[in-house]
């Protein structure tokens, strides 16, 4: 017997009674945006993995930061907003999961605290 739950409605309207999933979607999308344009320096956009595989719509969008790399994977809608380097693929992805982004993402709010 697996984990699988299965929801007879469109999961990303699913809400908390504030929010929806796609809400929250569409808020983290455009907070890391925010993020990656104030640190173009580190930042960087890709439409392929380090494996050279793309995914229909979306791209990828990093920060390659002193704790290590931060990624996700943003609508194409985005893109052309990004002002930052452009690369073939990813090839300095370090094998990061979503727990490693986290702790990443709470280092830089430590370090940019006690500026």
């Amino acid at each position: 017997m697996g984990n699988t739950l299965i929801l007879p409605c469109d999961v990303s309207q699913i809400s908390d009674g504030y929010h929806t999933f796609e809400d929250l979607y569409d808020h983290r999308c455009l907070l890391f945006v925010n993020l990656v344009l104030s640190h173009r320096e580190v930042s960087f956009k890709t439409k392929l993995n380090d494996k050279g595989e793309a995914w229909e719509g979306w791209f990828i969008c990093g920060m390659n930061t002193r704790y290590g790399q931060i990624t996700y994977h943003l609508p194409m809608k985005y893109w052309s907003l990004l002002k930052i380097e452009e690369k073939e693929r990813n090839d300095d992805y370090d094998g990061h999961t979503s727990k490693d982004v986290l702790y990443r993402l709470f280092s830089l709010m430590v370090e940019f605290s006690t500026r």
